[in-house]
């Protein structure tokens, strides 16, 4: 009896102790995201202060940027996230299949979304060095663009895992993470789709 309560004991020190790891890591993951979130918050206070400040703002023969391809993105990488939502629901309650599914449609409307991008930026009638207003631009889109494809690459990671035998039992830290991610890059793109498209 003391010998099976002794390792009673082990194993919820061992639990605990996986619990712990686990939300350390969270934690400096989110550390992660703010220290990201500064960068583009620097990026957001330039932009504003070069467009209120800059008079000749926008490259000859440009009359401004396009809306309706880019809304249309937006509202498919926006949804991306109640998608992935699901995704983690499901593997919560155990259904690694429906996991899956759901994973496998974020990657899709993510790869859509940077697909979108490529198209537009290919259509456009200025370059990164068409002024302020180009640099700015190129910059602010490619920037969250690398966003959106590292965590495009991070879903892909985790799919594969997922067909790993017990990659669960120790927890979900690395779906968790991505997911987080995930929402991160869809709040900054709803930023920058009103400074880029609406405030014009």
């Amino acid at each position: 009896m003391a010998q099976a309560q002794h390792e009673l004991s082990n194993s919820e020190i061992l639990a605990a102790h996986e619990h712990d790891e686990e939300g350390n890591s969270m934690f400096g993951f989110i550390v992660f995201l703010l220290s990201e979130s500064v960068i583009f918050l620097s990026f957001f206070v330039g932009y504003i202060v070069y467009k209120t400040t800059t008079v000749d703002w926008l490259p000859p023969g440009v009359a401004g940027l396009e809306v309706r391809e880019p809304a249309i993105n937006t509202v498919i990488l926006v949804s991306s996230s109640f998608v992935i939502y699901f995704a983690e629901r499901a593997l919560k309650n155990h259904n690694v299949w429906l996991f899956r599914l759901f994973w496998l449609l974020t990657m899709a409307m993510g790869s859509y979304f940077l697909y979108g991008q490529a198209v537009e930026w290919n259509s456009l009638e200025f370059s990164f060095t068409s002024g302020t207003f180009g640099g700015t631009f190129y910059l602010l889109t490619g920037f969250h663009g690398l966003h959106v494809f590292t965590g495009v690459m991070l879903q892909l990671t985790m799919l594969i895992r997922s067909f790993i035998p017990g990659n669960y039992e120790k927890g979900h830290f690395g779906v968790d993470a991505t997911s987080l991610f995930w929402h991160f890059v869809d709040v900054i793109w709803i930023i920058l789709f009103l400074l880029l498209y609406i405030w014009q």
